[in-house]
């Protein structure tokens, strides 16, 4: 039996499940389980721990029966070799970091896992996938999450909720950074459900972990046996103050970069472009993408030779594909009938209808076909099958009619922009409103001015004590209901798509905000797109900068943003037609893309600027062969698109009103020294009270620099309380007249009267009237009301005079009441 165990090599391999105890359940035979006393199952153990293997295993099949035993594997001590780690060490051309992958000691029953640690930023990603179809092959069943962990950082979640759970916003955006370049390097058709989870570990506050997470979840792919065709990777490109370009810049570089560019792609090609930036122009970008490729080309490079090493066989059998002969089929049938759909309908609604009218041409003839032949060669197709041709038919009919004869699905021209509309003050009781109409696409976007106590916040893995003052205080949050598009769905919590829709508009807007020093409102804007055919995020950038224009806002400029598309083929494939060519390819760049043409089209490429420099980009790419030149024409003409669209939106009619709504709470803002922060609270908050209820502010909120906002229903109350709180930390100037000024208690040598909630000063007998009264109370009483004029300021103390306002109301010459109250 001994010999048998070794020449199957049961008793050799090193993995705990299959030595020892592997071998006693193959040779025991199927047990069932029964639950022993304790000192039952330690007799057991005893007595086989004095045997040989051989002997083991007789014993313990010699006590196997059909209904009850105890399960072998679980009382024999086995021969356990620990795993062994495979490490890479990634060199980043650009960056003074490594990146180092190891597989093959964590999560060895995954398809693929890799530990990815760039410093001592550390990222643990898994691939897994079902083992059988799950899908039709008509949409790759992928899903990324992505978690950062508390514990990462040494931190704890300052909510009431002390586990990570829910993802955040912020770890949803960077599942969409990580996904967005994988799903084009799948092989067409696989439909098994595909799942990538990464966990951020550990942190270190320098190496931040998003392009890490991009090359750590293609790296387990690669080495899984899930049919990704090739090494993806992912970099950070930052451009430093002196112009430098760096590759995976550390936190502190990034908060005096120019530039946060995400990009990532193949050795071959870049798939996918995420950046904000402030102001930079074409060329400049054109510069950091060619900077990130180069990196990107030599990681994908060392990724695919590890894995010929440590990657297990791709898997080939779970592809589903359309049979070979169905789309020549349905390109019989209906291509011509397609082709003159897409050449005479300019609606969204024609179309489709043309669309639907020609799937049940080819349904109808294919059944009519199908009866004629029997079960003969004709054979049957799914619905959904003859759905997939009838697309790629559709797909092959539209980017035809573009290389070409230049025609696109709505006759525009390829650089031609939609028809666009725009009004403002739509919503009258907001604080601000527009509605923009770029086509089929339209959204009502809502400006509203609030608070510190406003902005967002969000607590994560990456907070510090010395945050942002400003962070949180301006954002963008994007509706897209399903109506928009005339159809039924979930409504509810944002959606990935609208998470990332809103994070690029507010990136494209954020760079045109004042900063809180200028203008102290806490800024926020609601996007609800009410139509959709194209780039609804870019609408929302368009009627974003109206609305805060409505609302008062003096941004530093306006910007317009708008979408790119691009069909691609083979230029030996065409002949001649319309369309520039690169190399081997030629390619027709489209503004202003449609949804079709998204859909449909090679790429799609959204652009946010200025008239000549750009504040975001983001652009996904689903073949590969676009090269920096075809890049560089479509910035070329999506600056020429802004353009356009900026014109158009100063004819917005009604115009934005350019400042304040009636509705919109005043707010002032002052600073005091840090160390009299106490005397404008006072003791329990009481000095605060006291100004809100005299002033009739709704809210005074101080910070630890010593910043104060004041916020009132109108200017006026906003005025009182500032000065107030001025005459509060601050002496108040010799000649400063302050009117309706309670007394607060008398005294035989004068009156005390309240400057401002929390200070008071003293109006000497002598000064109360002309001439001094021998009585106080005969003058005046506690609770009144009178006028003093501060003639001094002594060690806090303030001296005032009732006598001096009334000889000034009298028309007296201030210098001669200067010289009378002073003794002269």
């Amino acid at each position: 039996m001994l010999s048998s165990l070794k020449s199957s090599g049961v008793s050799n391999t090193p993995n705990l499940r299959t030595n020892e105890s592997a071998a006693i359940s193959q040779f025991v035979g199927p047990m069932h389980i029964s639950h022993f006393s304790r000192q039952h199952v330690m007799a057991h153990m005893m007595k086989a721990n004095e045997l040989g293997l051989h002997d083991r295993l007789c014993y313990w099949r010699d006590r196997a029966n059909p209904r009850s035993v105890v399960v072998a594997a679980q009382l024999v001590p086995a021969i356990y070799a620990p795993p062994t780690a495979e490490t890479l060490v990634l060199d980043v051309p650009g960056s003074t970091q490594t990146i180092t992958l190891e597989t093959g000691e964590i999560g060895r029953q995954a398809n693929g896992s890799i530990m990815a640690t760039c410093g001592q930023t550390m990222i643990y990603a898994t691939a897994c996938c079902s083992p059988s179809p799950t899908g039709d092959g008509s949409f790759l069943p992928l899903t990324v999450n992505y978690a950062e962990r508390f514990s990462a950082a040494g931190r704890t979640s300052g909510g009431f909720i002390k586990r990570d759970g829910r993802p955040r916003d912020a770890e949803v955006l960077v599942s969409r950074l990580v996904d967005r370049p994988l799903r084009p390097m799948f092989a067409k058709g696989w439909a098994n459900e595909t799942q990538v989870l990464e966990w951020v570990l550990s942190y270190d506050g320098i190496n931040e972990p998003e392009p890490i997470a991009i090359t750590a979840a293609a790296a387990a792919l690669l080495i899984s046996d899930i049919p990704l065709e090739k090494a993806v990777a992912g970099v950070r490109v930052g451009l430093l103050p002196g112009g430098e370009l760096v590759v995976n810049p550390t936190l502190e570089q990034m908060k005096v970069s120019r530039l946060d560019l995400m990009v990532a792609g193949t050795r071959d090609a870049i798939l996918m472009i995420e950046g904000f930036c402030d102001f930079l122009t074409e060329e400049q970008m054109i510069e950091a993408l060619g900077f990130g490729s180069k990196a990107i080309t030599s990681l994908c490079l060392q990724m695919e030779e590890w894995a010929k090493k440590v990657g297990k066989p791709k898997r080939a059998d779970c592809v589903v594909v359309v049979p070979e002969d169905l789309e020549g089929r349905v390109f019989n049938l209906v291509g011509a009938q397609l082709r003159e759909a897409y050449r005479t309908s300019l609606s969204k609604d024609v179309r489709g209808a043309a669309v639907a009218e020609a799937q049940a041409r080819v349904l109808a003839e294919l059944a009519a076909a199908s009866a004629s032949y029997g079960n003969g060669t004709a054979g049957t197709y799914t619905p959904l099958q003859i759905s997939m041709a009838l697309k790629s038919v559709e797909s092959r009919v539209m980017r035809s009619l573009v290389l070409e004869e230049g025609v696109r699905a709505d006759g525009r021209g390829v650089s031609d922009i939609r028809p666009i509309t725009s009004r403002a003050g739509l919503l009258p009781r907001t604080h601000g409103s527009a509605l923009f109409t770029r086509g089929e696409t339209q959204a009502i976007c809502v400006t509203t001015l609030g608070t510190a106590n406003d902005a967002l916040r969000a607590d994560s893995m990456r907070k510090t004590d010395e945050e942002d003052s400003d962070e949180g205080r301006f954002y963008l949050q994007y509706h897209f209901p399903p109506s928009s598009v005339g159809e039924t769905g979930r409504v509810g919590v944002p959606g990935r798509r609208e998470l990332g829709h809103g994070e690029l508009a507010q990136r494209a807007l954020a760079p045109i905000v004042p900063s809180g020093d200028v203008f102290p409102y806490t800024v926020r804007l609601e996007s609800t797109i009410t139509e959709s055919n194209g780039s609804s995020s870019m609408a929302s950038v368009c009627g974003g900068v109206l609305a805060l224009q409505d609302a008062g806002v003096p941004i530093s400029r306006p910007v317009a943003g708008i979408a790119m598309g691009l069909i691609l083929e083979p230029a030996a494939d065409l002949g001649s037609g319309f369309g520039s060519s690169s190399g081997s390819t030629r390619y027709v760049v489209l503004s202003d893309i449609l949804g079709s043409e998204d859909a449909l089209g090679d790429m799609d490429f959204k652009v946010a600027g200025d008239r000549d420099t750009i504040t975001a980009f983001q652009m996904d790419i689903k073949v590969e062969g676009i090269t920096l030149d075809i890049m560089a024409s479509a910035l070329a003409q999506a600056r020429a698109g802004r353009q356009h669209i900026l014109e158009q939106m100063q004819r917005c009619n009604p115009p934005p009103s350019a400042c304040l709504s009636p509705y919109t709470p005043r707010m002032l803002r002052t600073t005091v020294d840090p160390t009299k922060i106490g005397i404008v609270v006072g003791s329990g908050g009481r000095t605060i009270k006291q100004l809100k209820e005299v002033t009739g502010v709704t809210a005074i909120n101080l910070d630890e620099e010593g910043r104060v906002d004041i916020v009132g229903p109108n200017e006026a109350a906003a005025t009182h309380a500032l000065e107030l709180i001025n005459l509060l930390v601050s002496d108040p100037e010799p000649g400063t007249v302050l009117r309706n000024r309670p007394v607060l208690s008398l005294a035989a040598f004068g009156c005390f009267v309240e400057l401002c909630p929390g200070r008071q000063g003293l109006v000497h007998v002598s000064e109360l009237a002309d001439p001094a009264p021998s009585d106080v109370a005969s003058v005046v009483s506690v609770g009144e009301k009178i006028d003093v004029m501060v003639l001094s300021c002594d060690g806090g103390k303030v001296s005032l005079s009732r006598r001096a306002v009334a000889m000034l109301d009298q028309g007296e010459p201030y210098s001669s009441v200067v010289k009378r109250t002073s003794g002269g």
